[in-house]
């Protein structure tokens, strides 16, 4: 029996199922980045407020107390980059239902249905350029809309095919030095612009374009896929994990497990 003072519902045993679920997909988000080292520097201060509180010491407690104060701003401001993606896996998947997500209520009411990727066509060209050491990086397109992204390249809006994905990335093309976006088997741009992955546990050896594919799937949903210019070895990216070392039929069998998870 529990003493007469406590009370517990089973709704309390819900919220804090809620809480941890909650602090658990914030440590993911943060895990390996530097914004671990910030918040742990700032629960410390904290802590020392606390203390400082404690003990009645006016001076250094006011100047604690103003930062304190101003801590829900810091937080927007030093974790701006977190909070986005905080707020992008609230809105797609993997944190609620599937149904009450975004991409859930859209797929409900007949929006966001995507045509079939040519995945022959995508694991050709790949094969071909790992074999003639042509670096490349392709993105597709999932539930979150990249147009951002779009705009920093050329508009192509031409057909998914093994002939013109080779032919932007040849070394010698204008449109080689960037990424290609895809969707709805259409080759949207060329030449993009993708964000670069600030995690601190990021392979030292890979370059640029390992590091754009990675930084695209942490604020996107997006997949990308990398063919190394030194090495030729093909690598994907998706929803924040990075696997090296690709065949072009190991790629194509992870390629629709992504696809047929989404």
């Amino acid at each position: 029996m529990w003493p007469s003072f406590i009370s517990f519902r089973w709704l309390d045993l819900v919220d804090v199922l809620l809480v941890s679920i909650l602090l658990f997909q914030i440590y993911k988000l943060v895990k390996g980045t530097v914004a671990i080292s910030i918040f742990t520097g700032m629960l410390i201060i904290y802590i020392l407020w606390l203390l400082v509180k404690a003990l009645q010491m006016q001076l250094l407690g006011a100047i604690l107390g103003q930062f304190i104060g101003l801590g829900v701003i810091a937080l927007i401001i030093v974790f701006q980059q977190e909070l986005r993606k905080f707020l992008l896996l609230v809105g797609t998947k993997g944190f609620f239902p599937r149904v009450l997500s975004s991409e859930g209520l859209f797929k409900l009411s007949g929006v966001g249905k995507q045509s079939d990727l040519d995945i022959n066509a995508l694991i050709r060209s790949c094969r071909s350029m790992s074999l003639n050491n042509t670096g490349a990086i392709i993105v597709l397109t999932r539930e979150n809309d990249l147009g951002f992204y779009h705009n920093t390249g050329d508009k192509i809006n031409a057909t998914v095919s093994q002939r013109l994905i080779e032919s932007i990335f040849y070394k010698n093309s204008p449109l080689h030095d960037g990424a290609i976006i895809i969707e709805n088997n259409e080759i949207v741009a060329a030449r993009c612009v993708l964000p670069i992955s600030e995690s601190n546990n990021f392979p030292a050896n890979l370059g640029m374009r390992h590091r754009a594919a990675l930084g695209i799937t942490e604020n996107t949903d997006a997949i990308a896929i990398v063919v190394s210019e030194q090495t030729g070895e093909i690598a994907i990216a998706w929803e924040n994990n990075l696997q090296l070392h690709l065949t072009h039929e190991t790629l194509h069998q992870k390629l629709k497990e992504i696809l047929k998870s989404s």
